[in-house]
């Protein structure tokens, strides 16, 4: 009674856009379709040698440039040009207790000169006069406690005029030696320099 029905045709699907889409982002990343490079390649690529290919020279100027350092801060502890001293001897304070320190007259300048006489005379007077050599050794054991007493005075007034002008932070750690020892230096072989004559004392 009824017609069969025909088979129905088989459809098509459309075509696939992902060829399209994939020659597309071939075409724009060209990097594509190379091998990648192995992590080893890469490291190795970008690897820099960390010591200089003639050491030999590397350490001809550094040894340069360390005697022309030194030079110039020996030059500037002879001028007082502060911009080229040790990191140690810069700054206002540090010019302070120099200043302070060699307008003084102090005991312990002559002290090396003291000690090495009397040094001579224990050589040379123990045998033939041990009295003589015992006094002399009392005697250097009091200028011994001289000069450290004078350092000790040295430094509680230098104390006071630094508070005074700079403020209690200007009495930092190991001002008191750099004072001290210079104190006990021979005045021609101070360095920095003195720029300052006895009595001379820093505002």
């Amino acid at each position: 009674m009824f017609g069969r029905d025909k088979d129905p045709q088989p459809l098509t699907p459309p075509p696939s856009a992902e060829p399209a889409k994939e020659l597309r982002h071939a075409v724009d990343d060209p990097g594509k379709g190379r091998p990648t490079p192995k992590r080893k390649e890469a490291e190795a690529a970008n690897r820099r040698p960390l010591v200089p290919d003639d050491r030999k020279a590397a350490a001809k100027v550094e040894r340069a440039k360390a005697r022309e350092q030194r030079d110039r801060e020996y030059q500037a502890m002879q001028t007082g040009d502060e911009r080229y001293m040790p990191v140690k001897d810069r700054g206002p304070v540090r010019r302070y207790v120099r200043d302070h320190v060699d307008a003084r007259r102090n005991l312990g300048e002559l002290f090396l000169p003291v000690a090495f006489v009397f040094l001579l005379l224990q050589f040379f007077v123990a045998k033939s006069s041990p009295v003589l050599a015992f006094a002399a050794l009392i005697v250097l054991y009091v200028y011994i406690t001289a000069t450290v007493l004078d350092g000790w005075l040295m430094w509680r007034g230098l104390k006071k005029r630094l508070v005074a002008k700079f403020g209690t932070a200007a009495t930092q750690r190991g001002l008191t030696m750099y004072a001290v020892t210079r104190a006990f230096q021979i005045r021609r072989a101070r360095l920095p320099k003195p720029l300052v004559k006895h009595g001379q004392y820093p505002v």
